[in-house]
C-alpha cells in the first residue's frame, strides 16, 4: 500500500513540476488551468496508446487512475487546508460589509440555480427517453449548483477584478458549499425514499453548527497562538485548529467546509486585531508555510481533476449529453443569478443586472467538490445513471475551468466597456 501511495505521489508531483515548467516557458497559461488541461492531454495519450498498444504499463496507470477517488482525497483529506489557504486572508468586516449581497447569492441563487438545472435537465432527459426520475436530476442540479471555491481562489483572483466584485466571487464560492451540500441531502433522500429532515432543517444544522465550532476553536486556538513565539509551533497550532473544527464537523454533521472558511476568516480578523493593538507578529515563514500548501495542494487536484476526465468515456452519448450538462448548466446558473439580483440591493462596482448575471454566470467555476459529490452518489442510483451524472459533471468542470476560466478576464472587459457606454 505504502508503495503504491509513494508511486502515485512521485507520477502526481513530476507532473506537477514538468507540466507547469512547460506552461512557464511555453504556454504560459494560467496555471491551474495549465495543469487541468495539459492533464487531460496526457490522460488521452495514454488511453490511445492502449488502444492502439495493448501496452500493460499505460493500461495499468489508466487502473491506478480510474480507481482514485477524489471524494476520499478532497473531502476526507485536504479540503479543509486548501479552504483555510483560501480565507486566511479575508476579513470579516467584508463579510459584514456585504452581507446582504454574499447571503443572496451563496443562498437563495445556490438554491434556485440547482432547481433551474434540475428542471431543465429533466427535460433533456425525457426528450432522450433516459430514465431520470424528477428527483434524480434535482440531485444533479445539487451537485453543480453550487461554484467551487479552490477554482474562484486560486484562478479568478489574478484577473485583476475589482475588490468588492472579487470578493463576492470568493465569498459566494466559499459559503455556497454547505448550501449545496444540504441540498444534495435532500433531494438523495427523496431518491432513495429515506428521510433525512426537510431543507431549512438540514442547512440549519450544516451552517449554524459550523459557524459555532469554528468560532470556538478558533477563539480557543488563537489564545495558544499569540501567546507562543515560536514560528513552527504557530503553523502546527493552526493546522491541529483548521482539521480539528473539520473532524468535529464531521461528528455533529455539520459542515466541514464551511468551519473551515470561519476559522480562516475569523484567524485573519483576529490576527490583524492584535497588529492594530501593538502586537506585532513575526508570521513570515507563517504566510510562506500556507502559500506553499495552497499551491501545491491545488496542483495536484487540478493534476487528478485532468487526468480523470477518462471517466468521461464511460459515459454513453458522451458528445450530445456532455453539451446538454454545459447549456443547462449556463441556463439554469444565468436565470438564478437574475432572479437573485432583485433581492440583493445595489450591486457591486456599478453593474447592472444583465452584466452582474453575465459576468457571474462566466466566472462561475466549477471544480473539485462537484465531483466529489457526484461521486458519492455511486450507492444510491443505476450504475448507468451514476455514470452519466459523473460524466456531465466532469463535463461542467472542464468546460468552467478550462474555457470559461481562459476567458473570464475577456468577458470582465467586455461587459465593463459595454455598461460604459
Amino acid at each position: 500500500m505504502m508503495g503504491n501511495f509513494l508511486t502515485l505521489a512521485v507520477l502526481l508531483l513530476l507532473l506537477v513540476v514538468l507540466l507547469g515548467f512547460f506552461n512557464e516557458k511555453v504556454t504560459k497559461l494560467t496555471y491551474e488551468i495549465s495543469l487541468m488541461l495539459f492533464s487531460v492531454i496526457v490522460g488521452g495519450v495514454l488511453l490511445l496508446v492502449y488502444a492502439f498498444t495493448n501496452d500493460t504499463t499505460a493500461r495499468d496507470v489508466l487502473e491506478d487512475i480510474s480507481l482514485f477517488n477524489i471524494e476520499d482525497f478532497l473531502m476526507d483529506g485536504v479540503l479543509c487546508f486548501m479552504l483555510f489557504a483560501g480565507s486566511c486572508h479575508m476579513k470579516l468586516k467584508d463579510f459584514v460589509r456585504l452581507k446582504r449581497q454574499v447571503g443572496v447569492l451563496s443562498f437563495l441563487c445556490t438554491f434556485l440555480g440547482a432547481i433551474f438545472y434540475g428542471l431543465l435537465f429533466y427535460g433533456a432527459s425525457c426528450l432522450l427517453n433516459l430514465s431520470f426520475s424528477l428527483p434524480m436530476c434535482l440531485m444533479f442540479g445539487s451537485i453543480v449548483a453550487p461554484t467551487d471555491p479552490i477554482a474562484a481562489t486560486s484562478i479568478l483572483n489574478k484577473f485583476g477584478l475589482p475588490k468588492d466584485t472579487g470578493f463576492l466571487v470568493e465569498g459566494e464560492s466559499l459559503l455556497n458549499d454547505g448550501v449545496g451540500v444540504a441540498l444534495f441531502v435532500c433531494f438523495s433522500s427523496m431518491v432513495t425514499g429515506t428521510s433525512e429532515g426537510g431543507f431549512f432543517s438540514i442547512m440549519i444544522r450544516e451552517i449554524a453548527g459550523a459557524l459555532i465550532i469554528g468560532t470556538a476553536v478558533t477563539f480557543v486556538f488563537f489564545v495558544i497562538f499569540k501567546h507562543t513565539s515560536d514560528e513552527s509551533r504557530r503553523i502546527f497550532i493552526s493546522l491541529l485548529m483548521v482539521s480539528l473544527a473539520y473532524v468535529l464537523c464531521e461528528v455533529f454533521s455539520c459542515s466541514g467546509a464551511i468551519a473551515s472558511v470561519v476559522c480562516g476568516v475569523l484567524f485573519s480578523t483576529l490576527r490583524h486585531r492584535e497588529e492594530k493593538a501593538g502586537n506585532e507578529m513575526k508570521l513570515e515563514n507563517f504566510d510562506g508555510f500556507w502559500g506553499v500548501i495552497d499551491c501545491l495542494l491545488n496542483s495536484v487536484l487540478y493534476v487528478i481533476l485532468g487526468l480523470s476526465f477518462i471517466r468521461i468515456m464511460q459515459m454513453p452519448m458522451v458528445i450530445i449529453l456532455s453539451v446538454i450538462a454545459i447549456l443547462c448548466n449556463f441556463a439554469g446558473r444565468f436565470s438564478s443569478l437574475f432572479a437573485s439580483t432583485f433581492f440583493m440591493g445595489e450591486l457591486p462596482d456599478g453593474y447592472g443586472k444583465i452584466g452582474f448575471s453575465t459576468l457571474f454566470t462566466w466566472g462561475g467555476l466549477r471544480g473539485g467538490l462537484c465531483i466529489a459529490l457526484a461521486m458519492s452518489a455511486s450507492s444510491m442510483v443505476p450504475s448507468e445513471i451514476y455514470h452519466i451524472v459523473l460524466g456531465c459533471t466532469y463535463a461542467i468542470v472542464f468546460f468552467t475551468t478550462v474555457i470559461q476560466g481562459l476567458t473570464t478576464k475577456k468577458v470582465y472587459e467586455k461587459i465593463r466597456k459595454g455598461e460604459k457606454e
